[in-house]
Parts: structure tokens; sequence; C-alpha cells
């Protein structure tokens, strides 16, 4: 699977795991170079507190496009390690 956005791939990998239709990729597939942090976090019930980047690619910011779980919560355990996208990041078979 490959995350693009602005004409760039963020992330790719064969390895993705799939919650509530998002595809969660393995972090050492994301290029650190596309990602600024982010202050915003979300809770969600079941896998716990999100934290939030940034995308940063060809000099256009995508505000809270990706977001990971860093201690998600033991029915979540299978994103740990893992981001997913959103916000008009194409998800798509590579």
């Amino acid at each position: 699977m490959k995350a693009t956005w602005n004409g760039v791939t963020i992330a790719q990998s064969d390895d993705t795991v799939v919650v509530e239709g998002n595809h969660y990729f393995p972090a050492g597939s994301v290029n650190p170079e596309y990602l600024r942090p982010s202050t915003t976090h979300t809770t969600c019930p079941w896998k716990g507190e999100a934290s939030y980047h940034t995308l940063h690619v060809n000099g256009q910011d995508n505000p809270d496009a990706a977001w990971y779980y860093p201690t998600p919560k033991d029915a979540a355990r299978q994103i740990a390690g893992r981001v997913a996208f959103w916000k008009g990041v194409t998800i798509s078979a590579d």
C-alpha cells in the first residue's frame, strides 16, 4: 500500500493493518522528512489517545493529516508503532 499527498509518496508498505477502514503503516515505512510535530491529541474510547503530525510537502502543510497511538490500549495493540493518514492523503495499492 502507498500513501501519497501533494504528488509525493509519504509511506509505502506491504504490511499495513486496517482498523475502521484506515490503513496503519509501520512507522519505519513513513518518510520522516514530510512529518512535522503537532500539539493535537484526540481520544478514542477503545484505542486510547492519538497524537498527530502535520504533513509538509513541497512547501505546503496538511495539518494533523497523520496520526498514531503512542501507547494504544490492549484492544488496539495491533496498531502500536504504526501511522495512519486522512485529510486528502490518498491510500492506494502500489
